[in-house]
């Protein structure tokens, strides 16, 4: 609670991590596994059967109980094939989200109990917002709140560039083809509705803030002048790296964690990116850390070649800010690149 309270205190977006930080828990949250690690939800039911199955076969007579109605007990053995088969495919996606409203609902008290601080901190933050107005502090004209859909596409194109030792070495080609083969169509229509949806938000949710235009000190400004904008085609072209990009991150994250939770990140990352009208890297931290952190990888030699970027990185940045300052005509003083 206390992490939390002084996350949305230093910045009040951060009570969208501090939610998803809940609803994680929530995920993977089950006090029947607590003895049992390996016990499913959908395991409940499947014992439910079995104790159906067993009433089944109490009757008055010892002979009734070695003879169960042969109706009853294909009903029962078919209700738990069907539970069995329930279990089994519960790694898809809809079972996921069956599966995780189903434990919220059945221990709603307990998760209210367990996860009351984070209730607390939300009811503190909406005390706030109505205290405040807005849940901006200072210019809030400069901070309003607009549709940028487009500031999705930029952080999925940054994160796999800063992890790119994880998506082209070359292990990891053929598996991103051969999973392409083997579900053509569909993969054919994921790409059809990322890049719709990816060529819409370009062209209609696009917001060129002003602070970006005016402030040439930091590097998004020369990249919005020189990468995005540099033709009136580029921003279009852009979009199937984006959408790759976001492939590739589904892709990294569903190997350690289940689809439920990707799709909480995902929505994590709309909900603080989009209402967010300047580019600026600092947006793009956190949810850079929850994809870091959740890349499940032995390969230490990604890992090696990816401290490696981060270094070279460092030191550009250093040198640009200690080596390169400059001055402005209409402001007295040393000006510096940073990020």
């Amino acid at each position: 609670m206390q992490l939390g309270s002084f996350a949305v205190f230093i910045r009040q977006t951060n009570i969208i991590w501090v939610l998803f930080v809940a609803s994680s828990g929530v995920i993977n949250y089950s006090p029947v596994r607590k003895n049992n690690p390996q016990l499913h939800v959908s395991d409940l039911s499947i014992r439910k059967d079995k104790q159906l199955a067993s009433n089944v076969g109490i009757t008055g007579g010892s002979k009734l109980r070695k003879r169960r109605p042969r109706k009853a007990v294909d009903n029962i053995s078919h209700s738990t094939q069907r539970s069995s088969t329930s279990a089994t495919c519960s790694s898809g996606f809809i079972e996921e989200i069956q599966d995780t409203f189903l434990t919220a609902w059945l221990l709603k008290w307990e998760l209210l109990v367990s996860f009351s601080p984070f209730f607390l901190v939300l009811v503190a933050f909406v005390a706030f917002v109505c205290w405040n107005g807005s849940i901006v502090l200072g210019a809030k004209e400069a901070h309003a709140v607009s549709p940028h859909f487009a500031q999705l596409m930029y952080f999925s194109l940054v994160s796999t560039l800063f992890v790119a030792p994880f998506q082209f070495t070359l292990p990891y080609a053929p598996v991103v083809v051969q999973s392409f083969r083997k579900s053509r169509l569909p993969s054919c229509f994921q790409w059809f509705i990322g890049l719709t949806v990816g060529f819409l938000s370009v062209h209609f949710f696009s917001v060129a803030h002003p602070y970006l235009l005016a402030d040439n000190r930091h590097y998004t400004f020369y990249i919005w002048r020189k990468v995005i904008n540099a033709h009136w085609s580029t921003k279009y072209l852009l979009v199937p790296f984006y959408v790759y990009s976001w492939f590739s991150i589904f892709s990294i994250l569903a190997k350690a964690q289940k689809k439920v939770w990707v799709l909480a990140y995902f929505l994590a990352c709309a909900a603080v990116l989009i209402p967010t009208p300047l580019i600026e890297f600092r947006y793009y931290t956190i949810p850079f850390f929850f994809l870091v952190l959740n890349s499940q990888t032995d390969d230490y030699k990604s890992w090696l070649l990816m401290g490696i970027l981060y270094i070279a990185v460092n030191i550009f940045t250093m040198f640009m800010f200690l080596s390169r300052p400059f001055s402005w005509n209409h402001e007295s003083g040393i000006q510096r690149f940073i990020w």
